[in-house]
């Protein structure tokens, strides 16, 4: 079968990686189409050099994010029309799933995030939506989901390129950085995301906190190239200047301050003591993280984190729930294909 993977944003390449190959490894096709957005062409490019790219970063308000989703899901079309995928999967790219509705390309949604705006849209179109064990009934339901066409995992959907995860100390020299000092690493808030219109005074206090401790060194990922000037002009700041190993890099600090999602979580999973500081509202994977106490809620009150060298981390990541959810995926779309085909 073709299996058509969309990648609209910089994590769902590690994401998606795992799924490639056990595609390819069961014989099927894999065509991938990637958003240049962040660094989510730079990095796919790494693994697969013939991704084609389709639309480019969303603007700042609602409406301009409307008109670009649909223009781009309009070249998507094109690219569906002539590519004749079987089946379509991405982690709610939203002009892919327009695209392959259109197309009438059976269509398979990943979301780990309930307060979404856009999930009432993907949640509607989709054929199969996968969401993680965590995920609200209540929120489900909202949007349109109906039981027979959702599918649960146990645990978090980054364990999927985390799960038996060895980090490359080499990372911290080719940063320039001192493996003697506290290493922390910060990724600031998702600035103009549906999900997140407003700004975090919380991230910047805590850059402020960290960056003023003589001991530690900072080093800011930010989004995209056009946010990193401003942290770039900071003092005891390393911002770097192309796509990094973020994976090895999040395994090797001492600690985490994290304004997003994704990014947090691959910390704690990963083991290393991680802060959240996210302005919107959180996730129930979120949550689930900081009642297990993998995870350290920093976005209200005084507290600061415990700026010091970290003992040896024990990763939270597990492969067992790594391969169910891999088997999940497969079932998903060996199960619309082949319903499709039929009906063809």
């Amino acid at each position: 079968m073709r299996i058509w993977l969309d990648l609209s944003n910089s994590p769902h390449v590690p994401l998606f990686e795992p799924v490639v190959d056990l595609l390819r490894a069961e014989g099927h096709e894999v065509l991938l189409t990637a958003r240049d957005h962040a660094q989510t062409v730079e990095l796919a490019r790494q693994l697969w050099p013939h991704v084609v790219v389709v639309g480019g970063r969303s603007p700042g308000t609602r409406i301009a994010k409307g008109r670009a989703i649909a223009a781009r899901a309009r070249a998507l079309v094109r690219f569906s029309r002539e590519a004749a995928p079987d089946v379509a999967l991405s982690h709610g790219s939203y002009a892919q799933l327009l695209a392959a509705r259109f197309a009438g390309v059976p269509l398979i949604t990943m979301m780990d995030y309930e307060h979404q705006p856009a999930n009432h849209l993907s949640f509607r179109l989709a054929g199969r939506v996968i969401v993680p064990a965590a995920f609200p009934e209540a929120a489900l339901r909202r949007c349109g989901a109906r039981s027979r066409k959702v599918r649960r995992y146990e645990g978090f959907k980054e364990e999927l390129y985390l799960a038996g995860f060895e980090p490359d100390p080499g990372v911290i020299s080719k940063l320039g950085l001192d493996a003697s000092k506290i290493l922390a690493v910060l990724r600031p808030p998702p600035i103009g995301a549906l999900y997140h219109q407003n700004g975090n005074a919380r991230f910047s206090q805590m850059l402020d906190v960290l960056r003023s401790e003589p001991q530690s060194q900072v080093v800011v990922l930010p989004r995209a190239k056009e946010d990193a000037s401003a942290f770039q002009a900071l003092e005891n700041v390393t911002v770097p200047t192309h796509a990094v190993d973020g994976r090895s890099l999040l395994a090797l600090a001492d600690l985490m301050v994290g304004a997003g999602g994704t990014m947090t979580r691959e910390s704690a999973l990963l083991g290393t003591p991680t802060y959240t500081v996210f302005a919107g509202k959180l996730a129930a994977v979120d949550r689930e993280l900081i009642g297990a106490g993998h995870l350290s809620d920093l976005r209200a009150g005084t507290s600061q984190p415990r700026i010091r060298k970290k003992d040896r981390s024990e990763p939270y990541a597990s492969k067992a729930r790594s391969q169910r959810l891999l088997d999940l995926i497969l079932e998903s779309v060996e199960t619309l294909a082949a319903r499709s085909a039929s009906q063809r």
